[in-house]
C-alpha cells in the first residue's frame, strides 16, 4: 500500500472516509462530489479518489459509459465503520430542517417525514445563567411555574444547579432545591426567569439518586409469540433475549414511562409494549426510592 492510513493528513482522511460512504451507501462517486462538497479543486479531487485506489485497491471501478466510480462486488470498507445509526441521524437532520443540510454526505434525499414533535421554548437568557451556575458551582434564583395544584401562581426559589438532563422530549435541571430541601428535577421550560443567588447550598456528589444507577435487565414481552420475541431480541440487540441497561436512579421514571414499561401488563395488545423489565422487583424498589 502507498500510504498508512493512520500517517494520513485529517483533511485527506476525512475526505476519503466521504469516498467510502458515498460508495457503500449509494454504490458510487465522481470528482465532482469531492469538489462541491469540500470545495478543493479537480486535481485535488482526482488525487483523492487515485489515492484511495492505491490504499484500498480493487474497492472501486471506474464505469466509463456513467462516467463514475462505482463499489466493487468486493467493497470492502476501511477509512469507515458502517454504521446504520449515523446514516439515519443524518436522515432525521435534513428531515428536521426540511432541506439538504450541509453535514449530510448523501448525494440525494429519498422523500423524508418526521413525527411532528412539540417543541418547548426555553428562555437562552435562562439558560445561559443555569449553565454558567453549574460551570461555577453557584446557586440561583427561579421564577418556576410548577404544575402542583399547591403552587399554581409562579413560585420564586433557589436552587443549586449541577446537572443538566433529557427524556428524549424534554430538557431538565438537576438540582438541589432550597424550598423542600433535596434534589429535584426542573423542566427548563417552566423557568420562566433566572438570576445567580450565591454559593451552590449542597454538592452534586450528595446527589445520590443522580450519582447511583440501576441495572435494569429488559426482556421481550412473554405474551408476544416466539417468532415475535425473537425479532424483539434482534431489535434490540439483546444476548440470551435480555438486554442490561444501566439507568441513573433520577431517570428510572423517565425510562419507565419512554419505553411504556408502565402499561407493559395493563395493556391486552403485548404488541404495544414488547419489551418489560425482568427484574421488576429491583426496579421497584429503587424507583420508590426516587419518589420517597
Amino acid at each position: 500500500m502507498a500510504e498508512a492510513a493512520s500517517d494520513l493528513r485529517w483533511g485527506v482522511e476525512r475526505r476519503l472516509e466521504f469516498v467510502e460512504f458515498r460508495l457503500f451507501w449509494e454504490g458510487w462517486i465522481n470528482r465532482s462530489d469531492l469538489t462541491s462538497f469540500f470545495g478543493v479543486s479537480v486535481p485535488q479531487a482526482s488525487k483523492d479518489l487515485n489515492q484511495y485506489q492505491d490504499l484500498v485497491p480493487g474497492n472501486m471501478e471506474y464505469d466509463k459509459s456513467e462516467k463514475r466510480y462505482c463499489a466493487s462486488s468486493t467493497f470492502s470498507p476501511r477509512f469507515l465503520s458502517p454504521d446504520a445509526d449515523h446514516f439515519l441521524a443524518q436522515l432525521q437532520a435534513a428531515a428536521d430542517q426540511g432541506n439538504h443540510p450541509a453535514e449530510t454526505w448523501l448525494s440525494s434525499l429519498p422523500d423524508l417525514a418526521l413525527m411532528p414533535a412539540l417543541h418547548r421554548r426555553v428562555n437562552p437568557d435562562v439558560l445561559r445563567t443555569l449553565f454558567q451556575a453549574v460551570s461555577k458551582r453557584r446557586a440561583v434564583e427561579v421564577l418556576y411555574q410548577s404544575m402542583n395544584p399547591q403552587r399554581a401562581e409562579p413560585t420564586r426559589r433557589g436552587i443549586s444547579p449541577h446537572a443538566f438532563a433529557s427524556d428524549g422530549h424534554r430538557w431538565h435541571v438537576r438540582a438541589f432545591c432550597h424550598i423542600d430541601r433535596k434534589f429535584k428535577d426542573f423542566l427548563l421550560s417552566r423557568c420562566l426567569e433566572c438570576t445567580e443567588a450565591g454559593t451552590a447550598e449542597a454538592q452534586p456528589v450528595k446527589d445520590t439518586h443522580w450519582n447511583e444507577f440501576v441495572k435494569l435487565r429488559l426482556k421481550p414481552n412473554p405474551k408476544l409469540s416466539k417468532s415475535q420475541r425473537q425479532v424483539i431480541a434482534t431489535d434490540y440487540q439483546m444476548a440470551d433475549n435480555e438486554l442490561l441497561v444501566p439507568v441513573r436512579k433520577s431517570l428510572l421514571y423517565y425510562f419507565h414511562k419512554r419505553l411504556r414499561l408502565d402499561v407493559a401488563e395493563a395493556l391486552g395488545n403485548p404488541q404495544e409494549a414488547p419489551v418489560v423489565i425482568a427484574n421488576k422487583a429491583a426496579f421497584e424498589k429503587a424507583l420508590a426510592e426516587t419518589q420517597a
